[in-house]
C-alpha cells in the first residue's frame, strides 16, 4: 500500500455502557467507510469508558467488553475499514489495558499497555498488569506500532522498542485529562517521541466528563519532520479522516486540517461546561437547582448550568435572610432573568427562627457567632435538598477553590449538592471566565450569546451576607493575595519561606497554611467537581486529615 486512510473516533463514551460505547463505535465506523477509510482508530479503554477504575476487578464486566470486542470484530467481515478498539483484558498474567486490531472479522492482534501510570488522578498498578514490551501489527501490509498513552508518557522506551523492531508509523490511543495548558505539553511529548523515533505519531485523546475529570479531545497528528499534520478541535466529538502516503522517506500525513483551540479562561469554561453536562447527563437527573445568592459563584454556576443543560433543566432559588440586601436581590432576579431559567424566592427567615428557638435555653448566655451564621446556610441546604428529593433536580453546590482551600464553607449548608463545576477556579479565576462568558458563547452551548451575568454581580465586593455589613475580606485576605498565596502552597508545594519572599507577610502565609490543613475532613465530604489546574483537591492531593505538621 502506498497510501493509507485513517479515521480517527474523538469519542464520548460512558464507564460502564459497554453496549452504548460499542453502538457509538460501530457508527463512527461506518462513517467512515462512507469516506472509504482503511483503518478506525478508537481511544484508550474506549469499550469500557475511561477510567474504570475498579470495575475491572468483577470477571463478569471484563467478559462483558470482552463480548462486545468480539462482536466489533465480526463486523469487519464485511469488507470495510478494520478497528483499533481499546479495552480492559483478562490475560493469563491478569488483567491488561490493551487494544484489539480487527480485520476480516477477526481479532488479528493484540498489544498491552507497557507503563502504567500511578500518579495524580492515575492508578493504574492498582488494577492493572503490565504488557510485554510490543512490536508493531501488520495491518494490511502496513507496519503499525500502537503504544498505549503513558506508553508515549513514560521512559520505558516502548516507542524506541516499536521503531526498531520495524514499525513504520505510530498510533497511539490516549485518556488524557484536562487541565490548563496541556495541549502544548501534548505537543511536547509527542515531539519527544517524533524525534527519537523519526516516525510520524497521532495522538487521539478521549472526550467527555467522568466524574471529577474531563477529556477534552484535541486529537493531533505529527509527521516525521516535526510539522503538526492536523490538529481536532476540543470539547466536541468528530471522526476526522487523515489521509497518508508512503513515499522515499516513508509514511507522511497529507492534508490535514488545523483547527483554533480555545486558549485561557475559554477552554477553562468549556471544561467546566463538558464537565457538568456529562456528569448530568450521564447519571440521568432531568434537572438541577442551585440556590442563586446574587453573588458572582452562584452566577457563574447558573451561567454553566442553562450552557450545559438548556434554561428549561434550570432551577434558581433565593433564599434570603434578615441580612439579605436590596442589592442581592434584584442582582439574582437580573442573573435568572438574563439566563431564562426558573426563579423563585424562598424566606428562611421563619425556619432559621425556629432553630434558633429551639436551641434558645441551650444556647443562654452565649454570644451570637459563627454558629448563628451556619445556621442560615444550612437551612438553606436544608431547603435545596427538599427541593431536590420533591421534584427530583441535583442540587449543584457552588463553592470556589479558594473558599474550599481554607474552609470558607459550611458542610450540610452551602456545600450540600451533587456536584461543583467551578470546585477547582480560584476566586481570581471565577472572575475572569465570567468576564469572559460575559462577551461571548462557545458554539453548541444554549445560554444568552452575551452578558449571562450582570455586571453589578462581577464588580460589587464579595460577601457572605450572614451578618450585617460583612464582606469576605473581614476574614480573609484580599483574594490576590490569598489565591497567590494557595497557588504556592497546593499547586507548586511551596515553603512558607519561598512564599514569604514572593513579597507576602509571614504570618498571613502561616495562617493560610494553617487553614488548609484544617479544612481537609470538610473536602473530603464535599462533592466532587470539575478538575481544572493540574492539582485538584481529591484525585491529585491526598493529605491526612488528622495532621499536626506547620512548616516553621
Amino acid at each position: 500500500m502506498d497510501s493509507l486512510k485513517i479515521a480517527l473516533a474523538q469519542l464520548n463514551p460512558t464507564v460502564g455502557d459497554i453496549a452504548g460505547n460499542l453502538e457509538k463505535l460501530r457508527a463512527a465506523r461506518k462513517k467512515a467507510a462512507q469516506a472509504g477509510a482503511d483503518l478506525v482508530l478508537s481511544t484508550e479503554l474506549f469499550i469500557s469508558g475511561y477510567q474504570p477504575e475498579d470495575l475491572v476487578m468483577k470477571p463478569a464486566f471484563l467478559a462483558a467488553c470482552q463480548k462486545a470486542v468480539e462482536a466489533l470484530a465480526a463486523d469487519t467481515a464485511d469488507g470495510g475499514p478494520g478497528v483499533i478498539v481499546g479495552y480492559p483484558r483478562k490475560g493469563e498474567a491478569g488483567r491488561h489495558n490493551s487494544v484489539a486490531v480487527l480485520d476480516g472479522g477477526e481479532i488479528i492482534a493484540i498489544r498491552d499497555k507497557v507503563d502504567l501510570p500511578n500518579y495524580g488522578e492515575f492508578d493504574e498498578k492498582r488494577v492493572f498488569v503490565p504488557g510485554e514490551m510490543p512490536g508493531p501489527v501488520n495491518f494490511r501490509g502496513v507496519r503499525i506500532g500502537i503504544p498505549i498513552c503513558e506508553d508515549i508518557w513514560g521512559d520505558l522506551g516502548v516507542c524506541e522498542t516499536l521503531a526498531e523492531s520495524g514499525a513504520e508509523l505510530l498510533l497511539s490511543p490516549n485518556g488524557s485529562p484536562y487541565y490548563r495548558g496541556k495541549v502544548d505539553v501534548r505537543h511536547q511529548v509527542v515531539l519527544k517521541q517524533v524525534i527519537e523515533t523519526g516516525l510520524p505519531l497521532v495522538y487521539l485523546n478521549t472526550l467527555g466528563g467522568q466524574d471529577e475529570l474531563v477529556f477534552d479531545g484535541g486529537s493531533f497528528g505529527f509527521n516525521a519532520d516535526r510539522t503538526l499534520a492536523f490538529q481536532m478541535p476540543q470539547f466536541v466529538e468528530d471522526v476526522a479522516i487523515s489521509e497518508w502516503a508512503r513515499g522515499a522517506d516513508g509514511w507522511r500525513i497529507v492534508g490535514g486540517k488545523v483547527a483554533a483551540l480555545p486558549i485561557g479562561e475559554a477552554s477553562d469554561y468549556r471544561a467546566c461546561v463538558l464537565g457538568f453536562a456529562d456528569y448530568v447527563n450521564k447519571n440521568g437527573f432531568k434537572s438541577v437547582v442551585l440556590g442563586l445568592s446574587g453573588g458572582i459563584d452562584s452566577a457563574i454556576c447558573a451561567a454553566i448550568a442553562v450552557d450545559a443543560l438548556g434554561a428549561e433543566r434550570v432551577h434558581c432559588v433565593m433564599l434570603p435572610y434578615r441580612y439579605t440586601s436590596e442589592e442581592s436581590l434584584s442582582d439574582a432576579a437580573a442573573c435568572a432573568k438574563a439566563l431564562g431559567c426558573r426563579y423563585d424566592v424562598v424566606a428562611i427567615e421563619e425556619p432559621v427562627t425556629g432553630f434558633l428557638s429551639a436551641l434558645e435555653t441551650m444556647f443562654e448566655g452565649t454570644e451570637e457567632g459563627i454558629t448563628e451564621e451556619n445556621l442560615q446556610s444550612r437551612t438553606r441546604g436544608t431547603i435545596l435538598m427538599a427541593i431536590s428529593n420533591k421534584f427530583g433536580a441535583m442540587v449543584v453546590t457552588t463553592g470556589n477553590k479558594s473558599e474550599m482551600s481554607v474552609g470558607y464553607a459550611t458542610l450540610y449548608g452551602d456545600m450540600n449538592g451533587g456536584f461543583n463545576p467551578i470546585k477547582d477556579l480560584y476566586k481570581m479565576q471565577v472572575y475572569a471566565v465570567a468576564a469572559w462568558r460575559n462577551t461571548e458563547r462557545p458554539e453548541g452551548m444554549y445560554g444568552p450569546e452575551k452578558n449571562a451575568i450582570p455586571q453589578n454581580i462581577i464588580d460589587k465586593t464579595p460577601s457572605a451576607e450572614l451578618r450585617p455589613n460583612q464582606t469576605d475580606q473581614d476574614s480573609l485576605p484580599p483574594y490576590p493575595v490569598l489565591d497567590d498565596i494557595l497557588e504556592c502552597l497546593v499547586e507548586r508545594e511551596m515553603s512558607v519561606e519561598a512564599i514569604v519572599a514572593r513579597g507576602h507577610d509571614a504570618e498571613t502565609v502561616h495562617r493560610i497554611e494553617h487553614l488548609l490543613y484544617i479544612a481537609e475532613y470538610k473536602r473530603r465530604q464535599s462533592a466532587p467537581g470539575v478538575k481544572i489546574t493540574r492539582k485538584n483537591f481529591g484525585r491529585d492531593r491526598r493529605y491526612p486529615i488528622t495532621n499536626r505538621f506547620r512548616d516553621r
